[in-house]
């Protein structure tokens, strides 16, 4: 077997044990992953000796009293790989950094109104934010492997570009250009990273289906303990398919079936905030009338509660999802009439969403998350009353689990998911297998 062909013969069989490590209910050992991958004993063992010594793999003992040597098992390492993610917000920058175990071991949120400031200086913002959670977790002796960025609007990942997004004014930015540059004035830095490019909203989705399956760290140590801390409560298991609604000054949706992110053509799929409510209504800033935008985005929500968007009131005491939830909870009559009316908008816009998708939850992020308790029933009504499946299979509304941080730590996910699946980069720095053709398998 000629060099090349076994080191891909490598790889495919690391992110195979990798795979199962992950998807494993409780650590497993080095017999159970021959046996479930079909590699021989020998395989496996010299792989995972590759993997201890690279950090992506670290050893447990077994749970339960030990009887005579039980074997010691195996989840992944949160000690040296980690992964960033950062969110270019219409009101705020966010960066943070998440190890391979899924705990989050740096988070750092720039409040701030983003709105007619030059894309240039709001990129440089957010790599000088970014550059600055590396710091914290280079002190920690993590390797930052690669970054994601989440934008609004239009993405187009593979230039690099935000074609449009409305509520920040940009059009055709050239953010990853921006990125590099940012990082030959520096010397390096967050911008020198190999990063990828999405739409917010894709990778708060992410980060739900990842709290929900497991697939980033699941059995490694801290796993989702920092997220979880400040996570709305969510009643039972996450469904498999789910729509996604993450409010802000706009709003943005993605779709998860199957498990799989649903991107559309050309990756711009979910732009929910533009799906018309009331063709009559007021003009919305992509030049529409009556998208769901005016109805239920962040500064309509705020201005029919009585409250100024662009006020300190929006931006203290854990933002506007926070203010209106504690006005709501004190009873407040004006409040509680503006959420029940942006909980109907929403209901109208993704019960459409859900007749072309059926999926089997609409999830509330974002600015939403703490407010499900007065739009959740508002928006379950709509659904029952235009949902046609809804009449034999009720379609769930529930906050997402890792509120207002899901697009940081989607993000990191994304990072980490493509270190599981083509893990060939960290094992180079150590000593190959000698055994590692010895599968009895070419998966």
């Amino acid at each position: 077997m000629d060099v090349t062909r076994q080191e891909d013969l490598r790889e495919r069989n690391s992110a195979a044990l990798l795979s199962r490590v992950v998807a494993a209910a409780e650590p497993p050992s080095r017999a159970s992953l021959a046996a479930a991958t079909g590699l021989t004993r020998t395989t496996v063992s010299a792989l995972v000796d590759q993997m201890l010594l690279a950090g992506l793999l670290e050893e447990v003992d077994p749970p339960g009293p030990a009887r005579g040597r039980p074997a010691q098992r195996l989840r992944l390492s949160g000690r040296r790989v980690a992964g960033l993610g950062v969110e270019v917000g219409v009101r705020h920058l966010a960066a943070g950094v998440r190890d391979l175990a899924g705990a989050t071991r740096v988070l750092r949120v720039v409040p701030g109104d983003q709105r007619g400031a030059e894309p240039e200086r709001v990129l440089d913002a957010a790599l000088a934010l970014a550059d600055e959670v590396l710091a914290a977790a280079a002190a920690q002796r993590l390797e930052v492997v690669g970054a994601a960025w989440g934008l609004p609007g239009l993405v187009d990942a593979s230039a690099g570009v935000v074609r449009l997004a409305p509520n920040l004014g940009w059009r055709d930015v050239d953010v990853l250009g921006r990125l590099r540059d940012g990082a030959a004035a520096r010397g390096g830095g967050a911008g020198a990273l190999p990063t990828v490019l999405e739409n917010e909203a894709a990778l708060a989705a992410l980060a739900e289906a990842r709290s929900v399956d497991a697939a980033v760290g699941s059995s490694g140590p801290g796993a989702g303990e920092a997220a979880a801390e400040s996570a709305p409560p969510a009643d039972g298991p996450a469904p498999g398919s789910f729509l996604l609604v993450s409010g802000e000054v706009g709003i943005g949706a993605a779709a998860v079936v199957g498990g799989r992110l649903q991107r559309g053509e050309h990756g711009w799929s979910g732009e929910l905030g533009h799906v018309g409510v009331d063709p009559g209504g007021p003009v919305c800033g992509c030049g529409a009338t009556g998208c769901l935008e005016v109805y239920a985005g962040q500064d309509a929500v705020l201005a029919a509660a009585g409250l100024d968007p662009g006020g300190s009131s929006a931006a203290e005491g854990g933002g506007a999802g926070a203010v209106l939830a504690r006005a709501a909870a004190r009873g407040e009559e004006r409040v509680l009439r503006a959420l029940d009316a942006a909980g109907r908008a929403l209901g109208v816009a993704t019960a459409s969403a859900v007749n072309v998708l059926d999926v089997d939850a609409v999830v509330l992020g974002g600015v939403y998350a703490p407010l499900e308790p007065w739009l959740g029933p508002p928006l379950r009504e709509e659904l029952d009353r235009r949902v046609l499946r809804a009449r034999v299979l009720p379609v769930a509304v529930r906050a997402a689990r890792l509120g207002s941080d899901a697009v940081v730590l989607g993000g990191a996910a994304r990072v980490l998911q493509g270190v599981l699946e083509r893990p060939a980069a960290l094992l180079a720095a150590v000593p190959p297998p000698g055994a590692a053709g010895g599968s009895t398998t070419s998966a």
